[in-house]
């Protein structure tokens, strides 16, 4: 099978330990992670070949970074070196009615300064299936968002199929101008949509009727409306997924979504995940496992829909940004075996 191409921004993630507060931390637990390195990750994991396109500076730490990413078998040969620095967020991880915080320091980093014609798209995708974007770069600079439309006019004139993450980041939408002003050229070349209960309101001012988020109100019929509302929008859409996270707490969150194809909507189980691990990723891990449905299985997109929202809930029972899961795990929850017993 041909290659899925992201391009995004990969970072330095430092968190305390446990549910430490920052003031508390005397140490840092160290990974990589952002949106787009987490899908080519997944993907990986289910074992469809992949190339991940960034940049990150030439000296050790993005060396280290580069390591991290060939141990889970992400191509890797198309990124790109230099730059000042690699960019790094903070998480606290919330516990029980305190929610977790993110602080971000990516600004000056290698890829932040990324500029026009420094990537060479039509080599990248001339043996790919699949290009996938997230409205997370676009947002760091107006390098990267160039760049990205670059990559996106590109791979719709060569006949790829182009998927994108709404992802709004209100804390990123510093450089000048607003995330739907951008984001409206970005999306209307693309093929596949997602985004979670509030991405299109804050994107583009689609809300859902009656939903509310802190009451976990968020049930598929609501966004429905806002699959139809984004597809009058953007006619290219052929797919839409609306992930359906209800915030009980910090700890405990339903988890769900919704597929509209072809004019069809689908909606999947809800997961009512107690004891949340980590739920950073979860929404990129719902973008790869929809990756790999419509490409596994195109003729049934329940089951597509069905697999994205099993490997999503998995993903919250994993510490880190990326989503460790094989398909057989995947397709054990599937089949409604969520007993976590020991696997002897």
């Amino acid at each position: 099978m041909k290659k899925i191409v992201t391009f995004g921004e990969i970072m330095l993630r430092l968190s305390p330990p446990g549910a430490l507060r920052f003031g508390q931390a005397r140490s840092f637990d160290v990974v990589y992670g952002g949106g787009e390195s987490n899908v080519a990750v997944s993907l990986a994991n289910f074992g469809l070949a992949t190339e991940f396109v960034t940049r990150l500076p030439a000296h050790e730490i993005g060396e280290a970074c580069l390591q991290y990413l060939r141990q889970y078998n992400v191509g890797i040969s198309h990124i790109l070196r230099g730059g000042e620095r690699l960019g790094i967020y903070f998480l606290e991880m919330g516990a029980i009615m305190r929610g977790s915080q993110v602080v971000y320091d990516r600004a000056n980093s290698s890829f932040a300064s990324i500029k026009s014609g420094m990537v060479d798209w039509e080599a990248i995708f001339r043996d790919a299936t699949w290009f996938h974007w997230t409205g997370i770069t676009p947002a760091i600079s107006e390098g990267a968002a160039v760049v990205c439309l670059e990559a996106i006019e590109t791979a719709h004139k060569m006949g790829v199929t182009v998927s994108c993450d709404l992802n709004y980041r209100a804390k990123l939408w510093k450089w000048g101008k607003t995330a739907g002003e951008v984001m409206e050229q970005l999306v209307a070349n693309s093929d596949v949509a997602i985004g979670n209960e509030e991405d299109a309101e804050k994107v583009f001012g689609i809300k859902a009727p009656k939903s509310d988020v802190n009451t976990g109100n968020v049930s598929s019929e609501q966004y429905a409306y806002v699959c139809d509302e984004l597809h009058k929008k953007f006619p290219n859409l052929k797919t839409i997924a609306i992930t359906l996270r209800g915030s009980i707490s910090a700890s405990h969150n339903t988890w769900s979504a919704i597929l509209w194809h072809d004019s069809q909507a689908y909606s999947a189980p809800i997961y009512n995940i107690t004891h949340i691990v980590d739920r950073v990723g979860g929404g990129d891990s719902f973008m790869g496992g929809l990756i790999y449905g419509l490409l596994s299985f195109a003729d049934n997109p329940q089951k597509t829909l069905d697999f994205a929202v099993a490997a999503s809930a998995l993903k919250h029972t994993i510490f880190g940004d990326f989503n460790l899961v094989k398909i057989s795990e995947v397709e054990k929850l599937m089949k409604g075996d969520a007993s976590g017993r020991v696997n002897r």
